[in-house]
């Protein structure tokens, strides 16, 4: 967003960052082993490509690097404040400006306010019976010990998702035992990652349009899963056969095989992606463990069969707060409309995951339902980005001081949203994920192709909005938050 606005020859916005540098989740996650699970080639910006990726999908490092070098190439760090965590805002519907809180007691004046706060960025941490009596160590996988030596220690891991698929192949020779807590089987999917020559990545730099039809290739395979995502999940039994036999190929134990496999449809939850996540957990030194954890003791874990194990160490691989990630954003609309409480009475409702009834001039990046189980959220992201651009010209080009969605526009996206959904795996898979709220809905997940949601956004309708105010002389400012 901040790459857009300063091409667009603007300076007068700032980003409000949490930590000390830039870098999101790929900052925030360390673990041994992280890496996308999108190729990498895909998991950029198109108007930022980098032709040097070393691997299909490259690892966190890499990743970070590449954001760091964005920053650095646009000089977006005096843009940026860095260690304001955002504690509220609210709309000043005389001003017609946000005004934007931070734990420093600092305020923020601005006439558009951008959530580009994300998706995998507060963890989620199980609240264990007995766990502050527990006399080791216990981390979340995104808030990695590199300090603690895990070398010969007892280590539970809880959970299987798609952080311990990765880092679980990574600990298991060093630790002397290995216990996975799991409590639902995922559909893990063999991937050989593969090295970029240098060769091939001379021919991405010096011939762009080689880099772009690789690039075009990845996305169009991608896309081909939304077919039986979307209403069709038979076509997706190839895949399930796939997954079986990578269980089979490398865990030899009849019963363990049954632990491992899933009992919902592939895609229901998350689909994983690994080519040593199996043959890790048939070492010698691993324990699966299915009954539910009861409780932690002083020196283990106690599960409802009654049994306890020593553990030195516990390690959450339990994911993080998804549809409720934007609790964190204690923002006050028009008429004195606080967000949280006013979605957790009615539910999570936007109109393109973009903007917000009640809420002039926000805008969501990565907003509700515009999350995919298919394709690299980057492109999703990319057009969110074209589209809040395209507002703030309609604002401007009419001489006005605001925009806000009206309520028939939002209410039409989320009717089809949900209409689309309710024929998805997500909701007839026979699961329950983090791809769903509270009450079961799904505010995660777009039901569709991409290109579908590049054809909705690729301008903005007058129509589904009401202008705000005059403008006045002094200029106008942006904020945007991660």
């Amino acid at each position: 967003m901040a790459i857009q606005l300063r091409k667009a020859g603007r300076s007068d916005f700032v980003v409000l960052e949490k930590a000390d540098d830039v870098g999101g989740t790929w900052r925030e996650n360390t673990y041994p082993g992280c890496a996308c699970d999108v190729p990498s080639h895909m998991y950029s910006f198109s108007f930022e490509p980098n032709p040097g990726w070393s691997k299909l999908w490259s690892g966190q490092a890499e990743i970070l690097d590449y954001l760091r070098g964005l920053a650095d190439k646009y000089d977006l760090r005096r843009n940026i404040h860095f260690g304001r965590r955002t504690t509220g805002g609210y709309w000043d519907g005389v001003e017609n400006r946000w005004h934007v809180r931070t734990d420093d007691g600092s305020e923020y004046v601005a006439q558009y306010l951008v959530s580009g706060i994300g998706a995998l960025h507060v963890p989620s941490v199980p609240d264990l019976p007995g766990i502050e009596n527990f006399g080791g160590v216990a981390f979340h996988s995104a808030r990695w010990n590199h300090d603690y030596d895990l070398a010969g220690k007892k280590v539970a891991v809880i959970g299987t998702g798609a952080s311990a698929i990765q880092f679980v192949p990574e600990i298991v020779d060093r630790v002397g035992q290995l216990q996975l807590y799991q409590r639902t089987p995922a559909w893990v999917v063999p991937r050989k990652n593969f090295s970029l020559p240098p060769r091939a990545q001379r021919v991405f730099r010096r011939v762009p349009l080689v880099r772009r039809a690789f690039r075009n290739v990845i996305y169009w395979i991608s896309e081909g899963l939304a077919i039986g995502l979307n209403g069709h999940a038979n076509l997706m039994a190839p895949l399930e056969k796939v997954a079986k036999k990578n269980i089979a190929r490398a865990i030899e134990d009849p019963e363990l095989q049954r632990k491992l496999t899933p009992h919902y449809r592939i895609g229901c939850k998350r689909i994983l992606w690994s080519d040593d996540y199996y043959p890790a957990l048939a070492k010698s030194n691993v324990e699966i463990v299915t009954d539910r954890i009861e409780r932690v003791t002083e020196g283990g874990v106690v599960t409802a069969d009654g049994t306890e194990r020593d553990v030195d160490a516990i390690i959450y691989g339990t994911g993080f707060h998804v549809t409720d990630g934007f609790d964190s954003m204690n923002v006050v609309g028009v008429d004195g409309r606080q967000l949280v409480p006013y979605w957790n009475e009615h539910g999570i409702a936007t109109h393109l995951g973009i903007t917000t009834e009640g809420f002039p001039n926000a805008f969501f990046l990565l907003g509700p339902n515009t999350g995919l189980g298919h394709n690299s959220v980057v492109f999703m992201i990319e057009q969110q980005i074209r589209y809040v651009m395209a507002a703030i010209r309609v604002v401007d080009d009419a001489g006005a001081e605001a925009l806000t969605v009206r309520r028939a526009a939002q209410d039409r996206f989320n009717t089809d949203i949900q209409r689309r959904l309710s024929k998805g795996v997500w909701t007839n898979g026979g699961c329950v994920s983090w791809y769903l709220d509270a009450k079961g809905v799904n505010r995660t997940i777009w039901p569709g192709f991409t290109w579908q949601y590049w054809l909705r956004t690729r301008k903005v309708d007058p129509a589904d909005f009401d202008l705000i105010g005059a403008r006045p002389a002094s200029a106008s400012g942006v904020a945007s938050g991660n």
